[in-house]
């Protein structure tokens, strides 16, 4: 299908009062789920991202690679295991986590955006001390070496920010009183960034559309959720499973002062840029309550 002239430059002028709010802001973008894997949303992303920056909103892009994680584990015949959603994390799976995060994904998502017409510079969580982590403790249950953060110092992400460049940062970080490696959960990581980058907004890229009214029907997406609604959500049963330690950190984001957090649909190309330079936006937007009348 063509698209006329008038119709793209109608399609532009829509974009600028969006590309006037977030010019010179923060931007964080947690990259996971099927956009990771499937070679076409992997570049739209990569584009997404490379355009954002072209037209002065700063992007930081944090990832995990838990596909990428578990086929390597399988190749060397170690089972991955889960607790609680959470991938155990003994030491030599640790080793495995920090060769593919900090090495392989990094550098690959390094290299599309070079190759996109951007330019990037990978970061592991432990560069610069970005993130300190204690091992988690929670509900009695072992989880290996999986951390909560503790502590995140963004000044290797500005100094990156300001040379110009994408910071990609892959969530390994240091342990506190120099204990080892640890692995975090990307989610979380992309939320502590984005409080301590002080970003105008986090986007959590997954494989649903959003918070759903009822997980069987796409279309009951939830556009707009405030931190007053999320008690009320859990009780309904609507925010429930794997979406709670989501919505979780979006919303400990927000109430650390972040003023928009959104879960939205990594399978729908071009997302990042629907959601930030259009009237339509996409996915679950959590805010604070005392901007729940302010449009996006």
């Amino acid at each position: 299908m063509s698209i006329s002239n008038g119709h793209k430059a109608e399609i532009l002028l829509e974009a600028l009062p969006y590309i006037q709010k977030y010019r010179g802001k923060t931007i964080v973008v947690k990259y996971g789920g099927n956009a990771m894997i499937d070679e076409g949303l992997k570049n739209a992303v990569i584009r997404d991202i490379v355009l954002l920056t072209l037209v002065g909103v700063r992007v930081v892009v944090v990832h995990g690679g838990g596909p990428e994680i578990s086929s390597m584990l399988k190749k060397i015949g170690k089972q991955s295991t889960f607790v609680n959603g959470l991938r155990y994390t003994d030491e030599e799976t640790m080793d495995i986590v920090q060769m593919v995060l900090c090495g392989k994904v990094n550098k690959d998502l390094v290299s599309l955006i070079g190759k996109a017409g951007g330019r990037a510079v990978g970061l592991a969580g432990m560069d610069g001390g970005l993130f300190t982590a204690r091992r988690l403790v929670r509900d009695g249950l072992d989880y290996g070496l999986v951390a909560e953060i503790v502590k995140t110092d963004p000044l290797v992400v500005l100094d990156t920010l300001e040379k110009g460049y994408i910071p990609v940062v892959s969530t390994v970080a240091r342990g506190v009183d120099d204990e080892p490696a640890f692995n975090v959960n990307a989610d979380t990581a992309a939320a502590a960034l984005a409080v301590a980058l002080h970003a105008e907004k986090l986007i959590l890229l997954t494989d649903v559309r959003g918070l759903l009214r009822d997980p069987a029907d796409e279309n009951s997406l939830i556009p707009e959720v405030s931190l007053s609604d999320i008690e009320d959500l859990k009780a309904a049963g609507i925010l429930s499973g794997g979406m709670i330690p989501k919505v979780q950190c979006m919303a400990d984001a927000v109430s650390a002062g972040l003023p928009r957090a959104n879960i939205q649909d990594g399978r729908v190309p071009h997302s990042v840029l629907i959601e930030l330079l259009s009237d339509d936006g996409v996915g679950t937007m959590l805010i604070a309550d005392a901007l729940k009348k302010e449009a996006k």
